[in-house]
C-alpha cells in the first residue's frame, strides 16, 4: 500500500503548500460583502455554515464520478493513479477553486455570465451552450444509472418495482422538487449526511485494503501488474487497443479534473458568508475527491487477482456498479454490499438534482428571468420532460457526449481563469499551463473519437503534442506583452 500513501501525501502536500500560493493569486478579500449577504432571498442565496457547505460541495461534485471513473481507469494500469494525483493538484483543484472565486466575486453568477464579463458575448454564448449541454447530459446520465440499478435489484425481481420506467419517473419527480424548492429545504439538510456516507464508505474500503489486500502488488511488481502483454503506459494502448492518450484523461475526470464541478460552483458561492471559505470548500473538496478516486482505483486492482482480465470481465457483465458491489462485499461483507447498493443509487441522484438546479440557475441568469415559483416551473418542467425522452436513448451514447463536454468545459474554465489572472497581473501559469494540456486532450479526443473525426488512434499523440507546442508558444508571446493594469 506504499503507492496509496504516496498518492495521499502528494494530495495533502498540494493542499498544504500549493493551495495557499494559488489563493494569493486570486486576491481573496475577507472583508468583502458576499453574494449571500447582498442578495439574501431565501431560495438560492441562503447562508450555510462552511463545514456544511464543504460537505454539500463535495457531494455535488462527486456523485459516483470518483468511484466509477477510477474503476474504469484501472484498466489502463498504474498510470491512472499518476493522472488522478497530478491532475487533481495542478488542474482539478485549481479549476474548482477559481470556479468558486470567480462566481463569488461576480455575485454568485453562473459561468456564461462570468465569461461574458471577462471575454465577450461570443464566448458567453459558447459557454452557455456547453454549460447547458453538460448539465443536461449529467442530469440524464444520473437518472438512467440509478434507475437501471434499482430496477435490476434481486429484491425487486418479478415485481412491479422491476419496471425501469417507474424509477425514471420517480427520480425525475424528485428532481423537480429539488430544483424548485429553496436550497435549505432538502439540499442543506440531507446532503451533508450523504457526503459523510461517501467519506465513511471510502474510509472503510481504504482501511480494509490496508489490513488485507493480498492481491495488491507492491514496489516494482506494481508497475508490472498488467504483464502478459498487458503492461503499458501513456504511449501504448491498453489490452483492448484503446489508447491511454487521450482516453484515460476522458475516462477519469471526477477525481482529476471535471468541467461539471464548475457548474456546481455558483450553488455554494451564493451561500458562503466569507471569501476566506473558498479555498477549503472548493480546493479542499476537490482534494478529498482525489483521495476517493485513488482508493477506488486501487480497490479495482486489489479485488481482481487475475488482473486486467477479471476486472474487464466484470465490467462487461454489469458495469462499474457491479464492480463497486463486488469490492464492497469482498472487503466489508454483507453490510458493505448493502452500503454499496445504497451509495451507487443515492450518490448519482444527489448530483443529478443539483445538475438540473444549476441548469435552471444558468438559464435564468442568461435570460434575466425573475425567480417566482411560476417562472421556476416554466423553466424546470420542459427541461425534465425532455430529459425523460432522452432516457430512452442508448446510455453509452449519452455518456460519450457527457465525457466530451465535460473535458471541453473544464478547459474553457481554465482559459477563463487565465484571463481573470492576467487582468490582475497575477501569476497566470497556474491555470494557463493546465488549460493548454486540457486543450490538447480535447482536440486529440475530437480528432480520434467516433463522435468526432474518427481518425486512427495513432494520430492522438502527435496531435496532442502539436497542440501543446502551439499553445505554449501562444502563452509565451502573450506573457511578453504588457499586462493590463
Amino acid at each position: 500500500m506504499l503507492i496509496f500513501f504516496i498518492c495521499l501525501t502528494v494530495l495533502l502536500i498540494g493542499y498544504r503548500f500549493y493551495s495557499p500560493f494559488v489563493e494569493r493569486q486570486a486576491r481573496i478579500d475577507k472583508s468583502a460583502i458576499t453574494p449571500q449577504q447582498k442578495f439574501a432571498e431565501g431560495v438560492d442565496y441562503v447562508a450555510i455554515h462552511p463545514v456544511r457547505a464543504f460537505l454539500i460541495q463535495f457531494l455535488n461534485i462527486a456523485g459516483v464520478g470518483p468511484i466509477f471513473g477510477p474503476i474504469l481507469g484501472a484498466l489502463y494500469g498504474p498510470v491512472a493513479l499518476i493522472w488522478i494525483v497530478l491532475g487533481n493538484v495542478l488542474g482539478g483543484a485549481v479549476h474548482d477553486f477559481f470556479s468558486g472565486v470567480m462566481s463569488i466575486k461576480e455575485d454568485g453568477k453562473s459561468l456564461p455570465e462570468i465569461a461574458g464579463h471577462y471575454y465577450n458575448l461570443i464566448f458567453k454564448g459558447f459557454m452557455l451552450l456547453f454549460t447547458a449541454m453538460l448539465l443536461f447530459f449529467v442530469g440524464v446520465v444520473f437518472v438512467m444509472s440509478p434507475a437501471g440499478l434499482l430496477s435490476n435489484l434481486d429484491l425487486f425481481k418479478d415485481t412491479w418495482l422491476a419496471n425501469n420506467t417507474f424509477w425514471v419517473l420517480l427520480i425525475l419527480a424528485y428532481y423537480l422538487l429539488a430544483t424548485l424548492l429553496p436550497i435549505d429545504k432538502i439540499i442543506t439538510r440531507l446532503y451533508p449526511l450523504f457526503g459523510l456516507l461517501m467519506i465513511v464508505m471510502t474510509s472503510m474500503i481504504a482501511i480494509a485494503l490496508l489490513m488485507d489486500a493480498p492481491h495488491l502488488p507492491v514496489g516494482s511488481d506494481f508497475l508490472a501488474y498488467f504483464k502478459d502483454g498487458h503492461s503499458h503506459n501513456i504511449l501504448t494502448p491498453n489490452p483492448d487497443g484503446l489508447p491511454t492518450w487521450p482516453l484515460l484523461f476522458i475516462t477519469i475526470t471526477c477525481g482529476a479534473i471535471s468541467g461539471f464541478h464548475s457548474t456546481q460552483a455558483p450553488i455554494i458561492a451564493r451561500c458562503l458568508t466569507n471569501q476566506k471559505y473558498v479555498r477549503p470548500v472548493y480546493y479542499g473538496g476537490m482534494m478529498c475527491e482525489g483521495i476517493v478516486a485513488c482508493v477506488w482505483a486501487l480497490a479495482g486492482i486489489a479485488a481482481f487477482p487475475e488482473g486486467y482480465a477479471g476486472l474487464k470481465e466484470m465490467l462487461d457483465l454489469g458495469g462499474p456498479g457491479m464492480v463497486v458491489k463486488h469490492i464492497a462485499s469482498s472487503y466489508l461483507g454483507i453490510a458493505g454490499g448493502i452500503m454499496a447498493i445504497i451509495a451507487v443509487a443515492v450518490f448519482p441522484i444527489t448530483s443529478g438534482d443539483t445538475a438540473f438546479r444549476s441548469l435552471r440557475l444558468t438559464l435564468v441568469d442568461a435570460f434575466n428571468i425573475p425567480q417566482s415559483v411560476k417562472n421556476r416551473l416554466m423553466v424546470a418542467v420542459p427541461i425534465l420532460t425532455i430529459a425523460y425522452f432522452m432516457t430512452l436513448l442508448d446510455f453509452s451514447l449519452i455518456w460519450r457526449y457527457f465525457a466530451f463536454s465535460n473535458m471541453l468545459l473544464s478547459t474553457s474554465v481554465l482559459w477563463l481563469a487565465t484571463k481573470y489572472l492576467r487582468d490582475q497581473n497575477a501569476f497566470h501559469w497556474i491555470t494557463s499551463i493546465p488549460a493548454v494540456i486540457g486543450t490538447a486532450v480535447t482536440i486529440s479526443y475530437i480528432a480520434t473519437a467516433q463522435i468526432g473525426f474518427d481518425l486512427p488512434h495513432d494520430y492522438g499523440i502527435p496531435i496532442g503534442a502539436a497542440t501543446i507546442l502551439v499553445g505554449s508558444i501562444y502563452l509565451i508571446l502573450q506573457h511578453k506583452q504588457k499586462q493590463p493594469s
